[in-house]
């Protein structure tokens, strides 16, 4: 078993450091940068008429989609960091979260701007506006309030010590970080297969979050076998109810998905300042003095 886990932690620390290093990094962001311009440019030769009829109807004619590729695919990066983040802890995986959620309300703001005509105008469309601003101001609280999350998180304590029960627990989600990767790999592709085909594809980030939450209870019942505790589950259980939210929010209709979304990182920050007050080992220590 121990030679199993060993293999897999190498395989997902060759993995997360080759993505994490700097050179990779540098031409992940090159390439979209050329992305985006190659779209604008293949959106404007359609435009004029200059691509064949079969596949000039595969291909937008608003300029505007071409800011909403350049959010998915900043979208997608995120997603795979998320996924290396996943064996830390529940809660840096769940402030990973957030910064996606955040992203994700931006994107539906630029997504909106397909729905006005070149050059832009709101004669009659004051509805986009109102979706605009609470899409953008959703992701402006959600940011102002992971900086709380992120502090809050400084004073959570280890709950299990260096040794081999903790190395035994981060292989342990490692491979479900794994299993997660693959999936997300297999899901893109298919997705990517769909629309080549001229399928409508799916809805590829809510799908995922969908399967964020069956890894999140996998995760809390694995840590449940190493943090037996009371305190422990129920953060880790209240963890999970907040990705739960958050996927919640990804379906439910516009205003709604910006209030859930706000409400999931609430119940997480006031989650982890309960715990912090109550639980952890340095409020104990103060109580028995």
């Amino acid at each position: 078993m121990d030679t199993l886990l060993n293999f897999f932690t190498r395989l997902f620390d060759g993995l997360r450091d080759l993505w994490e290093n700097d050179s990779t990094q540098r031409t992940v962001s090159a390439a979209l940068v050329l992305i985006f311009i190659f779209a604008l440019g293949i959106i404007e030769l359609n435009r004029q008429g200059m691509i064949s009829t079969p596949l000039s109807q595969k291909i937008p004619t608003s300029h505007y989609m071409a800011i909403n590729l350049a959010f998915s695919l900043v979208l997608i990066l995120e997603v795979i960091s998320l996924v290396f983040t996943l064996p830390a802890s529940m809660s840096r995986a769940l402030g990973k979260q957030f910064e996606i959620l955040a992203l994700i309300l931006l994107r539906n703001s630029f997504k909106e701007l397909s729905k006005l005509p070149e050059p832009i105008s709101l004669m009659g469309k004051n509805e986009v506006l109102w979706h605009i601003l609470a899409y953008g101001g959703g992701a402006l609280i959600i940011f102002a309030l992971l900086g709380v999350y992120l502090k809050l998180l400084k004073g959570l304590d280890e709950t299990i010590g260096p040794g081999p029960s903790l190395n035994r627990f981060i292989s342990a989600k490692k491979i479900v970080a794994l299993l997660m990767l693959l999936l997300f790999i297999a899901m893109g592709g298919f997705n990517l297969w769909l629309k080549i085909k001229g399928h409508s594809g799916f809805h590829f980030f809510q799908y995922f979050y969908t399967l964020l939450i069956f890894s999140d209870i996998l995760l809390v019942l694995i840590a449940q076998s190493f943090l037996p505790q009371f305190s422990a589950i129920f953060r880790n259980s209240g963890y999970a109810l907040a990705t739960l939210l958050i996927r919640l929010s990804l379906a439910a209709p516009v205003y709604y998905d910006v209030l859930t979304a706000v409400f999931s990182i609430l119940f997480a920050i006031f989650l982890t300042f309960v715990y912090n007050s109550f639980y952890t080992d340095r409020h104990s220590k103060k109580q028995e003095k």
